[in-house]
């Protein structure tokens, strides 16, 4: 049952700054389907999931001068985060659920909202609300909070105070909000987590509230329901045994066909040998959802992974690109799973386009090249509980939720990637017990040919499906990436390193060792007439895991988390 409360648990309080705060202009529809070259108004950019900037004060022949401009502290906790920029304002999610605003210029502190989340015995929740990503989207007045309990907070973008409180579902058994929220035609539309055990049976779930009153208009499960399309692909596993299809990621939206597309997790647990579900496929995990937005009606799915034996989610972003196959103009969605697999298909229709591999890989025997239909390695598929298998990617990437880059004038798309394999067993334990929630367990390997090295990001033209270039590192990749139009691909790696590349050459152009792990979504603005260059920077909980398995000889840093804003000096940024 929805609930609607005005204060519950929250704290907000402003701090300064009310001649900025008074200038900031309601987000329009309008905004959000065109937003302000300036403005970062979504996590990754606009609708489409590009991560681009049109700005391009920063460009190769300047960037190597770039200088610290302001940094922020923020709230211990795994760095995932996304900020936000409207007129000239962050807008900044933090770990634990804490939002601030602050000044783009200066970094002042404009106002602040604590969440005060419930403490849960158990270390498996626990874990879960250190976790908890500041996910927010900004629209209308409002900045709009997707929290580790569960709730849907709307907050006044000019004091922070909670303007609506929305119960989605019951913490207690394990639900949570990761991927942050997104607005599409005055709806909040925002996928739920954690569907890992039987209090949350039936699987994950999208769900829409009104923008003003935060009112639940729909709700679209994850996971095919008895009677529903594809409840066969279970072979009559009843409801209260199928689980999975979380949606850790925020989706994106295409306003000329009003639909959305959000991706799926893997089906919990993970092994069909424990989850009983025989050779099924098990949908709508490991799938895009094209979604209407009026609705919440699937219009179409496509699934990448059937028989998932192996947690390789396919639930990152959706990125949404117009590009020429076959000589024949497309509205392509491109959808990259932990397996590291490009896979395009007609945004209108789910009909498949092509696929093309970027990391090693072993569970795919083949792709058809014409219908896009799979043939899993069955060989890898467990048999028996405790039977070690090497399987490629780990269930840590390939490609994780670290977000690729896409520059339109080039038909270019970066990816961030790791080279890894896994030693992985089946198991029979109590689930949410660390990694064996979904009953399997992983060791990390490195995978074959790459000298050692972990990290990676490849520049691949979208158009020939070529590689343009390969950046390989020791470390591994901890941040998603950002392309602007001065030609500047940035990211950052687990040995504390940002680098700008040449998004043209993968030359590195500037690069800096920071106090912690680039990580999150780093972003870029503009403010009193200057670009700024903002990078989140803290623990990362699978690099930090992968550097004390393959990288030991590098130092793994504290638990703080850093937000880092660079500029040219003033001479050279005209």
């Amino acid at each position: 049952m929805l609930g609607v409360s005005a204060m519950l648990a929250e704290c907000s309080v402003a701090i300064a700054g009310d001649t900025v705060l008074k200038a900031l202009k309601p987000v329009t529809d309008e905004m959000l389907q065109r937003p302000d070259p300036g403005d970062w108004l979504m996590r990754r950019g606009d609708y489409r999931a590009w991560g681009y900037s049109t700005l391009d004060q920063i460009r190769a022949g300047n960037v190597g001068a770039l200088k610290l401009a302001w940094a922020w502290n923020m709230e211990p906790g795994y760095q995932e985060e996304a900020p936000l920029v409207h007129d000239g304002v962050i807008f900044l999610g933090n770990p634990q659920n804490v939002v601030q605003a602050l000044d783009g210029r200066t970094g002042d502190l404009l106002w602040e909202y604590r969440r005060e989340l419930p403490k849960i015995e158990g270390g498996y929740h626990n874990d879960l609300f250190d976790r908890a990503r500041g996910t927010i989207a900004l629209y209308a007045d409002k900045v709009i909070l997707a929290s580790a309990d569960a709730h849907v907070v709307a907050l006044d973008a000019r004091t922070g105070k909670v303007v609506w409180d929305t119960t989605v579902a019951d913490y207690r058994r394990g639900y949570t909000f990761t991927g942050g929220p997104m607005v599409a035609k005055g709806k909040v539309i925002a996928g739920i987590s954690g569907c890992t055990n039987p209090d949350t049976a039936g699987g994950c779930f999208i769900v829409a509230l009104d923008a003003n009153t935060g009112t639940q208009l729909w709700r679209t499960q994850t996971i095919a329901q008895p009677g529903s399309p594809g409840d066969e692909s279970w072979n009559g596993l009843p409801l209260e045994k199928r689980n999975g299809g979380s949606v850790w990621t925020t989706g994106s939206y295409d306003p000329s066909l009003n639909l959305l597309f959000w991706g799926t997790g893997g089906p919990i647990p993970h092994t069909e040998l424990v989850r009983g579900s025989g050779d099924g496929a098990v949908l709508h995990t490991d799938s895009t959802l094209a979604l209407d937005a009026d609705t919440g009606k699937v219009v179409w799915h496509h699934q990448f992974l059937p028989r998932d034996n192996w947690n390789l989610d396919h639930v990152f972003e959706q990125i949404l690109v117009d590009i020429n196959v076959g000589n024949r103009p497309r509205q392509a969605l491109l959808a990259i799973g932990k397996p590291g697999i490009i896979w395009a298909l007609d945004r209108r229709t789910g009909e498949f386009l092509w696929a093309r591999e970027t990391a090693h890989e072993t569970v795919f025997e083949s792709i058809d090249p014409e219908t896009g239909k799979v043939t899993i390695n069955k060989s890898l598929i467990p048999k028996q509980l405790e039977q070690n298998q090497v399987v490629c990617p780990s269930f840590y990437g390939g490609k994780l939720w670290m977000a690729t880059a896409y520059n339109p004038a080039s038909k270019t798309l970066f990816l961030p990637l790791n080279n890894l394999c896994m030693d992985y067993k089946a198991v029979e334990q109590k689930p949410l017990v660390g990694e064996d929630y979904g009953r399997s367990r992983m060791q990390f390997r490195h995978a074959p040919g790459n000298n050692g090295n972990i990290g990676r990001v490849d520049a691949v033209n979208l158009e020939n499906r070529e590689t343009l270039w390969t950046q390989q590192r020791r470390p591994y990749w901890s941040s998603s990436l950002l392309v602007t139009a001065g030609g500047i691909v940035f990211g950052g790696d687990t040995n504390r390193r940002i680098a700008a590349f040449d998004a043209g050459s993968g030359k590195v152009l500037w690069e800096l060792p920071l106090n912690s792990q680039p990580g999150g979504f780093p972003m870029t603005y503009m403010a009193g007439g200057k670009q700024y260059v903002a990078i989140p920077a803290g623990l990362s909980l699978i690099g930090n895991r992968v550097v004390r398995s393959l990288t030991p000889e590098i130092p793994v840093p504290g638990r703080g988390s850093t937000l880092l804003v660079f500029a040219l000096p003033d001479a050279d940024s005209r």
